[in-house]
């Protein structure tokens, strides 16, 4: 056997290029495609090629890495502008004041009339409770209304009635004084003319009780009359303020308690945006301030506002506050409100929840950045 060949009869590794067919291909690219197994005894080319191409990748994943860092270096810098002193920023949300439209008594909702999404105006109707019960209420109390009315002048025509008896009664005694006097009636009839007159005014006083009785009377089937207008006034569901219906929680034919949930709208006439300063920036704001706010949606647009709440208590606030290290952990709640004017007339397009960065001036001194300048059209 071969001295190149194992007891085997395998061809070893020092034996392969002779045993192995002639091929064109060079050196390099031949070793390649040999096995593993057989390159034991080859230089190590393909090692070095291999370690080029991994420094390849790093360095590719480190220029993609420093253009995100760039990119995204860049967009900050657009949202976040240099800023002079006397101008401060924080985050946050617009926010707008939610306001429940709940039942008065317990009824059942008899109509639905408008949706998630809608605009309402104050004073529009949004719901109507089943007010059957009330109506029917409110028919007795009326008629109890014109009975007692019909009582009432009953009470005055019998005044009027006590009145010309008394007249009556009156006449005659002055007669009667006369007479007796004159000596033609004796003095009995002079008392029984008196007598006569006392009964009269008494019937007249007791007329006079019985018509206060009657406007009483009265005037109690008139507060029920009003007391059930008044409620089902109330069944009918009114918005309280101008804005956007967010949720309808109850449906038609539920019966709700006193105080159910039936809407939840937001109140488009304050929308804020709270944002939270550390206590050097928070101590130099003041009530009043002016402020803009962008919107992550609308980055080209400031939007005019000012500080309307500035918090008297910090957020944030570690149980022992001992070190000026740890006083500047400190965080203040400032509120930054949105013009209600500008509001009004852009309500079709205000919506809560939007993110953004809002800016607060403490010096008046300092002029605003040209890129919180540029406000939305009116």
């Amino acid at each position: 056997m071969d001295q190149n060949s194992n007891e085997s009869g395998k061809v070893t590794p020092a034996a392969w290029p002779a045993a192995a067919p002639q091929h064109t291909m060079p050196a390099t690219d031949h070793r390649e495609t040999l096995p593993a197994r057989l390159q034991a005894g080859l230089p190590a080319v393909v090692t070095k090629r291999r370690e080029r191409n991994w420094w390849l990748r790093i360095a590719l994943l480190v220029v993609v890495l420093l253009g995100g860092a760039g990119g995204s270096y860049y967009w900050w810098q657009r949202l976040h502008p240099p800023l002079p002193p006397g101008i401060f920023f924080g985050n946050g949300r617009l926010e707008s004041d939610e306001i429940n439209i709940d039942t008065k008594y317990a009824a059942r909702i008899g109509e639905i009339l408008a949706d998630e999404g809608d605009m309402v105006k104050a004073g529009q109707v949004v719901a109507r409770m089943d007010t059957r019960d009330l109506q029917a209420s409110l028919k007795r109390s009326q008629a109890t209304v014109r009975q007692a009315q019909r009582a009432v002048d009953e009470a005055n025509a019998n005044v009027a009635q006590q009145n010309a008896q008394l007249l009556l009664a009156q006449q005659e005694m002055d007669r009667a004084v006369y007479t007796v006097q004159k000596g033609v009636d004796t003095k009995e009839l002079l008392d029984q003319r008196r007598q006569q007159l006392d009964s009269a005014t008494a019937a007249l006083q007791a007329a006079q009780f019985r018509v206060t009785e009657a406007e009483h009377a009265l005037d109690a089937a008139t507060h029920d009359v009003e007391l059930y207008t008044v409620e089902i006034a109330d069944d009918s569901l009114v918005a309280p303020r101008d804005g956007r219906i967010q949720y309808r929680i109850a449906n038609v034919g539920e019966v709700l308690p006193a105080g159910g949930h039936v809407f939840a709208m937001l109140d488009v006439s304050d929308v804020y945006m709270d944002v939270y300063m550390p206590t050097l920036e928070a101590g130099k704001v003041k009530f009043g301030d002016e402020a803009r706010i962008v919107l992550d949606a609308y980055p080209d647009y400031a939007i005019p506002a000012k500080v309307s709440f500035i918090a008297t208590q910090a957020q944030f606030t570690p149980k022992t506050v001992e070190t000026e290290s740890e006083r500047d952990k400190l965080m203040f709640r400032i509120r930054v409100q949105l013009d209600p004017e500008r509001l009004r007339k852009r309500a079709e397009s205000v919506r809560s929840g939007l993110p953004g960065v809002a800016y607060v001036r403490t010096d008046p001194a300092v002029a605003w950045p040209a890129s919180l300048q540029r406000f939305p059209q009116q």
